[in-house]
């Protein structure tokens, strides 16, 4: 079993290996793992593992409030995640390798990366400045039939990106070129459809890249029916995680 620590960073969404993904950090906890990778030569990767979270806050409270106004607002690498943070966090995530790591003048930072390799939370530590995570390296295997299921969700996502773009009442771009590897097709797909954060997250840890594509199959099928019907999309994000103070 190989075996990996790093920093862990919680987000209120899922990261697929292949997906670029932009962070705005202004958290301290969070600027000090930013700063801890900068201190990484540019030549090697400055990784940090990305898991969704399960329960809890994306950002700890600034302030007091309710529903106790003398309450202090918690502070340190766990704050919002309870007393065992491990538990607060979905057991599948992304290792995800920061190409950009731009530090502000007021001391933030803007970063850019992207997913790499999925893998299994064993443990957190949130004895330092910011959380790090001991976790397990997890093989992406083809399942059978591979190929013919992602020529079959390519053509099912080709479909629903035409209706989602009726749906929105604006064209999505149709010339792009669309990969053909069956497991980049099924973390692309996963990525790109609207769906809530737990049913990501189960794309996220399927099995095999069959299982995967054969859950967005059906998934593709049912929310294009779905689109066809509605006049318009729901917000789901709203549903799902408090308010951001961004």
């Amino acid at each position: 079993m190989t075996t990996v620590r790093l920093p862990l960073f919680p987000l209120n969404s899922v990261l697929f290996p292949g997906l670029v993904i932009p962070l705005n950090i202004f958290e301290e906890r969070y600027r000090a793992m930013m700063r801890t990778l900068l201190k990484i030569p540019e030549d090697e990767p400055r990784r940090f593992a990305v898991v969704a979270i399960r329960d809890g806050h994306e950002v700890a409270p600034s302030a007091p409030g309710m529903p106790d106004p003398t309450a202090l607002p918690e502070r340190g690498a766990a704050a919002g995640f309870g007393p065992d943070p491990a538990r607060a966090f979905h057991g599948v995530g992304c290792v995800a390798d920061a190409a950009t790591i731009r530090e502000r003048a007021d001391g933030t930072f803007e970063v850019l990366a992207t997913g790499t390799t999925r893998v299994r939370l064993l443990s957190v530590d949130a004895s330092g400045p910011f959380l790090v995570a001991e976790l397990q390296e997890l093989a992406e295997e083809p399942g059978d039939e591979a190929g013919a299921l992602a020529e079959g969700v390519l053509r099912a996502f080709r479909e629903y990106r035409k209706r989602l773009a009726g749906a929105r009442e604006r064209s999505l771009s149709t010339g792009a070129e669309l990969p053909d590897q069956p497991s980049v097709v099924s973390y692309l797909v996963a990525a790109a459809m609207v769906l809530d954060t737990p049913t990501k997250q189960r794309l996220l840890q399927a099995p095999d890249t069959s299982s995967r594509l054969r859950d967005e199959l059906r998934l593709l099928r049912t929310e294009t029916a779905i689109i066809r019907s509605l006049p318009s999309l729901p917000a789901v994000d709203l549903t799902h995680g408090p308010t951001s103070l961004n």
